[in-house]
């Protein structure tokens, strides 16, 4: 046995020796103490505490403390204490495994990774995710348009691990699973209302119809609006951490005959937003001379070797500061996401035995990009030098998915089968000019004009449609083809024991062309068309009827593709995960208290890292020129972890949680192209080492009516982590508190129309971390950084019907 193989076996037994006395994996503790709306209630003979919640990660509904899953749920009630409204709040770290950050410095596409499986740059026509993000069963295939607003969600499932047999492809860190809260067929509703600090407001509903001719009807809406948290001194311009968000979902569903349902969804959305700004937090951070204007004059505007351009007088640089107003005023429109989708879900239960179901979408996404984030901060000073780069982008993507399922049981078996198509088609056009100008000695700008005329050049170039000279441009198109069957077996004379078997195929072809190169024609194309087979195996154990314990090997795969930054499309082969993990899942205390815990190995070979360049000398024919190359790591990159969560109901309306999460990587070192192939060491992105979540809930009755005053209370920590995968340059540590007052379910009328108020409040005590940061330019200018969102704070009232 090889020592690799011996360390493995001896962390496996170490972890399965502390997880059978202790317990198991299951849904962050938070969400434990409240009841899934799924969940069946409780036997009233039976002891309260913590209740059960109902999850659909295997795709049958199960209960999920015994589903042998690592699963996180959060639920309405942690959505509303924690004001989640979109994706982009959970980046606080809620679930301690699961990391959410803007790609850049932009809210318009998010980079989603759990367990150490967070990519760089997944937003790309001809690039997949590592976590597979579902609303409703659908696959959601691209970052753009994923931090639209959130409508009436039942639940968030977040499953860890990889989940390739029955969720597929680009799910080898895990899967984000959505999904929406179905028509009741009762009149009934909510409206809710609110206004915050930074201008902030938000409107939304939610209403079902009375049921009619077997159709049942719901309707949904949401606005969620808030001004920029870092004002802009250029008038007529935004600023940034600004968001404007309206969308709507109309949901029918249909039960023509007993046994057979069909549901048809549509939904429509906008997110308007500005991008967090960037700083320059330090300069010169190596201490060399500062070059002289005369100097710069006489080498054509460089700072001659071994010296340093000067820093405008206009420029701050912030330390470790969070800017709100920024020293530079440059254009920033607004980026806008649009996102439609029409969904089918069609379920007849042939027989008790079996339930066949169709779920058919069709979605799309529209991306205008506007970032231009970094005015004087990232360019480097030059005499009447162009700077502030804008950041422009144009993308469009349509996809269309078909899954056919088979669900059901017979004795001792339980089993889930299917066949899955998805097909894509994406473009995007991209462009970075330079909108401020500087005077010779940088005491004054100018703003450049948007439109130009003439030939357009790298040097003359704007930024309004028609005058943009165009980086790249490129089209990919992907298909997708699996067969899956998963299946667990109860032996008849054994029934605590539980054997579960699954297995994916998939088959993809992409392929794509970049036709566009630094404004010139092109046709570099590529080709990926590539099968495999995902298997997953895990035994189980119910050793009382509280403790579950389980041991699972899955493995998980990343499509490869191509790099359109890339100056010829170089594609890239896939990347695939090999996971061994052991947990167990405990309620104890006459279900007072669950504790949770889980360990896993798992093993990637093919990482896709990314390296990039960007060219800051302003005085280059290729200036604001972003290039990036995608190389698969060599060998195995190693991720470790363990996962522990604590959920205490020690009296009636007090719970009690905590959740830890230790992410040990280390990836190979790569070929770095813009090294001259050097080894060059890489590092996973926005993954702590250690990162941990606590909550308190306290919940007591008002004597008026069924009225109740709720207490929340949460504190979010993470430490230190990479932002870039070439960087060994490190973000803050940070500990994010978030808390909500609310008096709940007061009666208004005797019809039962009830009022909730409630005050929140995000990031309570305004701790300031830098999220994201580059140490690229330390040798020119010096480091630059996006600081979290500043304190947040309003008052909401809502009335349910």
């Amino acid at each position: 046995m090889s020592n690799s193989s011996r360390m493995r076996v001896r962390l496996l037994t170490g972890i399965a020796a502390l997880a059978l006395p202790l317990a198991a994996q299951a849904e962050t503790p938070a969400a434990a103490a409240i009841a899934d709306p799924a969940a069946s209630a409780p036997d009233a003979a039976e002891p309260q505490g913590i209740t059960e919640v109902v999850v659909t990660a295997t795709r049958r509904e199960t209960n999920l403390q015994k589903t042998p899953i690592a699963i996180s749920v959060i639920d309405p009630v942690i959505i509303k204490d924690r004001h989640i409204q979109s994706l982009l709040d959970l980046g606080d770290g809620a679930i301690p495994s699961l990391r959410v950050a803007t790609f850049e410095a932009r809210q318009s596409a998010l980079t989603i990774g759990i367990r150490g499986i967070v990519p760089f740059d997944q937003n790309q026509t001809a690039r997949d995710t590592g976590v597979g993000v579902y609303v409703d069963g659908v696959y959601l295939g691209r970052s753009q348009g994923l931090n639209a607003a959130l409508f009436d969600v039942a639940r968030i499932e977040v499953l860890r691990g990889p989940q390739g047999t029955l969720f597929g492809r680009n799910t080898e860190g895990g899967a984000l699973s959505i999904v929406t809260a179905a028509p009741t067929g009762q009149f009934g509703g909510t409206l809710t209302a609110g206004y915050g600090n930074y201008g902030a407001y938000t409107g939304q509903f939610h209403v079902n119809m009375p049921e009619f001719a077997n159709i049942l009807l719901k309707f949904d809406g949401v606005a969620q609006h808030q001004d920029a948290t870092v004002s802009n001194p250029l008038p007529g311009s935004y600023g940034w951490n600004y968001y404007n968000r309206v969308g709507g979902r109309a949901t029918a569903l249909w039960k023509p005959a007993p046994g057979l349902s069909v549901t048809v969804a549509y939904d429509q959305a906008k997110d308007e937003n500005t991008p967090f700004y960037s700083q320059l937090v330090n300069y010169n951070p190596n201490k060399y001379p500062v070059a002289t204007l005369a100097q710069l004059a006489a080498n054509k505007g460089k700072a001659p070797s071994g010296t340093i351009a000067p820093l405008p007088s206009l420029v701050v640089v912030a330390g470790d500061r969070r800017m709100t107003r920024a020293d530079i005023g440059v254009p920033q429109q607004l980026s806008t996401d649009r996102t439609h989708g029409v969904s089918s879900t069609v379920k007849w239960e042939v027989a008790p035995s079996i339930e066949l179901r169709s779920i058919t979408a069709w979605r799309g996404v529209d991306t205008d990009q506007w970032d231009n984030s970094g005015g004087a901060h990232r360019t480097v000073f030059a005499p009447n030098g162009k700077f502030s780069r804008y950041s422009l982008s144009w993308m469009t993507q349509r996809q269309f998915s078909q899954e056919f399922q088979a669900v059901g049981s017979i004795p001792q078996l339980d089993y889930a089968a299917g066949l899955y198509y998805f097909q894509e088609h994406a473009e995007e056009s991209a462009a970075t000019p330079s909108t401020n100008q500087w005077n010779a000695d940088g005491t004054a700008y100018t703003i450049l004009p948007p439109l130009v005329s003439g030939t357009i050049t790298s040097d003359n170039q704007g930024w309004a449609v028609g005058s943009r000279f165009l980086q790249r441009a490129s089209k990919a198109t992907a298909h997708s083809y699996a067969a899956f069957a998963q299946a667990t077996f109860t032996p008849e004379a054994f029934d605590i024991f539980h054997l579960t078997v699954g297995g994916r195929y998939t088959k993809d072809k992409r392929d794509g062309t970049l036709f566009t190169v630094v404004n010139n024609k092109a046709n570099f194309k590529f080709l990926f068309d590539r099968s495999r087979f995902d298997p997953m195996v895990t035994a189980a154990v119910d050793a009382s009827d509280t403790v579950h314990l389980y041991a699972k090997y899955a493995t998980g795969y990343r499509a490869g593709g191509a790099n359109d930054r890339s100056q010829t499309f170089a594609s890239f082969g896939p990347e695939v995960v090999k996971s061994y993990e052991v947990g167990s899942k405990m309620d104890l205390f006459d279900r007072h208290v669950r504790l949770n815990l889980a360990g896993y190995i798992m093993d990637r070979t093919g990482t896709q890292i990314d390296f990039d360049n960007v060219d800051t000398v302003t005085t280059s024919p290729t200036f604001n020129l972003h290039t990036e190359e995608t190389r698969n790591a060599p060998g195995k990159s190693k991720i470790r972890g363990v996962e522990a969560d604590l959920t205490v109901n020690p009296v009636d309306g007090l719970t009690l949680t905590g959740s830890y999460a230790y992410t040990y990587t280390d990836v190979p070192a790569t070929a770095n192209p813009f090294l001259n192939n050097a080894l060059t060491k890489v590092f996973v992105v926005f993954t702590p080492r250690n990162a941990a979540s606590a909550s308190l809930d306290y919940e007591l009755p008002v004597a008026i009516g069924e009225a109740k005053a709720r207490f929340h209370l949460d504190g979010n920590y993470s430490d230190a982590m990479y932002s870039f995968q070439n960087e060994a340059t490190k973000t803050d540590k940070s500990f994010i508190v978030n808390g909500r007052l609310a008096l709940a379910d007061l009666p208004l009328n005797a019809a039962g129309t009830k009022v909730t108020i409630s005050l929140w409040t995000r990031n309570l005590f305004d701790e300031t971390h830098i999220y994201r940061r580059s140490a690229a330019n330390a040798k020119t200018l010096g480091d630059y950084a996006n600081f979290n969102p500043p304190r947040t704070i309003g008052l909401e009232g809502s009335i349910k019907l």
